[in-house]
């Protein structure tokens, strides 16, 4: 046994996991060279290892959920990718417009019928809100309308989406509930789609950085779209959802959140999949908003993240034969391990899923929203808090 391999099976037995052991979360070493790769790059060198097929995991899920419980990850801390990462990010501004219009070329616009084939009908590409039950269409239902309700939509009021994506929160929000959208994306595939699937209803999409809105909205709304905005422009952010409301406004900012405050992304994941992404932590958020919003009420959905995640890779993976001719070997390899990954991630919690919404006016509107949140909360149909997915196996999540 090599030294490399010596100092990997070591630190695999901290989660729990062998090396070429008989269990679904124990890796399958195919190519020694993972052992050295590992160690010289960290997670980056670990991801990249999975899409070159040096290693294999039946439950890949459950073994990184294993590592990162055991905090792995912190292990490589120090490794190059995370240090030259950690480094410019303090000097460079990596979500600028013209930065961030790179994400939407290199991961929102792969085909749209690639994302049909992995998502809901409703085309949500964030977290879902699951009752007991719930397969993905209806959790991803639950959640549209909860937020709805958190804003307090009614006929007439103009809401305005930032990040809108296929559109699918513009269009229910206009056809269940009155109001007049207009949706923002950076993704010219997300913009053509979304400008086809809201016709006829009183929804624009406009193909628009947040920074470069001037209107004025009763309710400002924000999905999954916080974890590309970056450490330096969060003020900015904010900012920018205060300038587009009116008086007596609301604005629910809901995104992935890290337990810790960060300023750089996991090198893997910032490389091939979320390019100058970076994840916010609560108190990044918070600050930022401090002296621009009144914070009203603060929600963490994040346990219902690892089982949309599962379902994804579900449909993923059924789907594949028909994308196997236009994607490699190596692509499908990098979203499975990218799907699977996160779910261990959200199951080990350290990640979280925050849904912030904030006023800009007077206590009024605040009271208000605290009472009529107390008045329905008894009636609701109850969502699964994080105790209720916490040791759950991934066979018993009910998916249809």
């Amino acid at each position: 046994m090599s030294r490399a391999q010596d100092v990997m099976t070591n630190l695999l037995a901290l989660a729990d996991v062998r090396i070429n052991g008989a269990r679904p979360w124990d890796i399958q070493v195919h190519d020694r060279r993972f052992f050295n790769r590992v160690l010289a790059s960290g997670t980056l060198g670990f991801g990249e290892s999975y899409m070159d097929g040096w290693w294999d995991c039946d439950a890949l899920d459950e073994m990184c959920c294993r590592a990162v419980r055991a905090g792995l990850e912190k292990r490589f801390a120090f490794r190059l990718p995370n240090v030259w990462a950690f480094l410019t990010a303090l000097v460079v501004n990596h979500q600028t417009s013209r930065r961030a219009r790179k994400v939407g070329r290199v991961h929102y616009n792969l085909s749209n019928d690639f994302f049909e084939a992995m998502l809901d009908p409703n085309m949500q590409y964030s977290c879902a809100l699951f009752a007991e039950g719930d397969d993905l269409a209806s959790a991803q239902l639950r959640k549209l309308d909860w937020i709805c309700d958190r804003l307090r939509l009614r006929p007439g009021l103009r809401l305005l989406d930032i990040g809108s994506g296929w559109g699918g929160l513009a269009r229910y929000a206009a056809r269940h509930y009155g109001c007049q959208v207009v949706g923002i994306t950076i993704s010219q595939e997300q913009f053509r789609y979304a400008q086809r699937w809201c016709r006829g209803l009183d929804v624009e999409i406009q193909l628009r950085d947040y920074r470069e809105v001037t209107e004025r909205f009763d309710r400002v709304v924000s999905v999954g779209m916080v974890e590309h905005v970056g450490y330096k422009n969060y003020r900015t952010y904010m900012r920018a959802a205060a300038r587009s409301l009116g008086e007596n406004g609301l604005f629910l900012c809901q995104g992935i959140c890290g337990n810790v405050s960060r300023v750089h992304a996991d090198p893997w994941i910032k490389r091939y999949i979320f390019p100058n992404s970076v994840l916010p932590s609560l108190a990044q958020l918070t600050r930022a908003a401090e002296g621009v919003f009144i914070v009203e009420d603060v929600k963490n959905i994040g346990p219902n993240y690892d089982p949309t995640l599962l379902a994804w890779e579900e449909n993923f993976r059924r789907a594949w034969p028909r994308f196997a001719d236009r994607y490699s070997e190596r692509f499908r390899r990098m979203w499975r391990f990218y799907l699977l990954s996160c779910a261990g991630a959200f199951r080990a919690r350290s990640l979280q899923v925050f849904s912030i919404l904030f006023s800009n006016e007077s206590s009024a509107i605040g009271s208000d929203v605290r009472d009529r949140r107390q008045a329905t909360s008894s009636s609701r149909t109850a969502v699964l808090e994080p105790s209720a997915w916490i040791g759950r196996s991934r066979g018993s999540i009910t998916m249809k």
